[in-house]
């Protein structure tokens, strides 16, 4: 009996170091990846800059630009298979931590959109000046949120491209579909869903009226109380609207969607971008069985699956030709030669 137990413990720990070799293995990318800083007028910038391990020529360069929420530099690592792609076909990648987050000094809640636009040119400054990056090369990814950065950033910056994942035009419209799509999802009454949609316009009428945090807590519902700094946030925001701004695009633009996201209206998206942007500069991208963040509905409706491919195939987190289509794109873009 004593000796089974020990074939056994030794079979499972055969095992165990077999899947962490393997884990192991699966995320070692194929890229340099580097701390970088960026000091600023409002304090320090931190962040990554992937490279191709080997490159003899200049690289184009994507800046990445995070949605909502407390975003390190990776996204958890989750930007990873993305920039390891993106390396393979000549391109770095540099992303931020938001500010409060891994170094970078201040406070993110505390940004306006013009705010993270001025980020975003500062970060683009910082990388004109690294020898290996063809400064006539340098464009945008950006999920969500930053739907409302990237076409105002356009304003400002030459960008050779803009990729937007999942975008948003109208905050307050947004927020409503938002709203509607999740409690219909987890089975809310219509009823019910009618009285949280009361509420929020209450909750709109005094950010209108430019109301303090503390009117604010005297009529907000516990289990929806925002902190003061979500408040701040809110009310420097709200009234974000892209639609004007998608006319500062002079350079191609892919929009990837998909259409099973609840968190963001894609048929209002698509129709409002194919209305205001050029039909040559504008490529749509939309997938049948994808949410949000580019993961099917199988993996975003599974914690568990979603923890088990980001362990042993993080390559395989998001649907399938996401990436590819985001390499055909970059890789069909005019050149100066052409």
């Amino acid at each position: 009996m004593k000796k089974k137990m020990l074939i056994a413990v030794i079979v499972f720990l055969m095992i165990a170091a077999s899947a962490g070799l393997y884990v192991l293995y699966q995320h070692d990318y194929d890229m340099v990846e580097q701390a970088i800083e960026i000091p600023t007028p409002e304090g320090l910038l931190t962040g990554t800059f992937a490279l191709p391990k080997h490159h003899k020529e200049k690289l184009g360069l994507v800046l990445f630009i995070h949605g909502d929420g407390p975003i390190d530099a990776s996204h958890d690592d989750g930007y990873k298979p993305l920039w390891e792609r993106l390396a393979s076909i000549g391109y770095a990648s540099l992303s931020l931590n938001k500010r409060g987050m891994n170094g970078s000094e201040g406070n993110w809640l505390n940004q306006s959109m013009n705010d993270r636009v001025e980020e975003a040119r500062q970060a683009i400054t910082w990388a004109k000046k690294q020898p290996m990056i063809d400064d006539t090369r340098i464009g945008v990814w950006g999920a969500s949120q930053a739907g409302w950065v990237i076409p105002k950033l356009a304003k400002e910056e030459p960008l050779a491209f803009s990729i937007l994942l999942s975008p948003a035009v109208n905050w307050l419209t947004q927020g409503q579909y938002y709203t509607r799509s999740h409690l219909e999802q987890a089975g809310i009454s219509e009823q019910e869903i009618q009285a949280k949609e009361a509420y929020d316009q209450q909750v709109r009428q005094l950010l209108r009226s430019n109301a303090s945090y503390d009117d604010y807590v005297k009529i907000a519902q516990k289990k929806y109380l925002m902190s003061k700094d979500q408040w701040t946030f809110v009310s420097k925001n709200y009234l974000s609207d892209a639609t004007e701004d998608l006319r500062n695009f002079q350079s191609p633009v892919l929009l990837i969607l998909g259409e099973k996201d609840i968190h963001v209206d894609v048929k209002e998206t698509e129709r409002v971008y194919r209305n205001v942007i050029p039909p040559e500069l504008l490529t749509v991208a939309l997938f049948p069985d994808a949410e949000h963040s580019m993961l099917s509905t199988s993996t975003a409706e599974s914690e568990l699956r979603a923890i088990l491919i980001s362990l042993f195939a993080p390559r395989q987190i998001t649907v399938t030709g996401y990436m590819d289509q985001i390499e055909q794109f970059l890789t069909r873009l005019p050149t100066d030669h052409e």
